[in-house]
């Protein structure tokens, strides 16, 4: 009868240990990023692919060398801190689906995982300058 009972108070504190422990945020990006591997064919500009792969492996250091150092950006029309932005986001707000890609495969349409605000269309304008380098990226809501 001890037997038993020592068994029932063991496998309750194991289970209540189990209950209290959670992932941390960052590895349940990793999880995400991890399963989703999305068909990236669409992504027709070499530099637009280069600046996807970059940021949903959250590689911010090689995201912003595609950049000028003067970069700058607008969020649903309003500008925004670029480097800021990049440093907050990149590789913790990812895109789930490309679904569209547009002008010369610098415009991407698809759902994107942002954090708290959960998960929604957005789009992601990149701006190329004749050296190949992007200067300015738009992003926000799609309707």
């Amino acid at each position: 009868m001890k037997l038993i009972q020592f068994l029932l108070i063991a496998f309750s504190a194991e289970g209540i240990t189990a209950c209290g422990q959670s992932n941390s945020p960052q590895k349940q990006i990793k999880t995400i990023q991890k399963n989703n591997k999305m068909d990236t064919s669409k992504l027709t500009n070499e530099t637009v692919k280069k600046a996807f792969d970059a940021w949903q492996t959250g590689d911010s250091k090689m995201f912003l060398s595609l950049f000028t150092a003067d970069a700058s950006m607008t969020d649903d029309g309003s500008p925004r801190n670029f480097q800021g932005y990049v440093k907050d986001a990149c590789g913790k707000e990812v895109f789930l689906t490309i679904d569209t890609v547009e002008n010369d495969g610098k415009d991407i349409k698809g759902n994107f995982k942002a954090g708290n605000w959960g998960t929604f269309p957005v789009f992601f304008k990149f701006h190329q300058n004749a050296d190949g380098k992007f200067d300015k990226l738009d992003i926000g809501q799609a309707n």
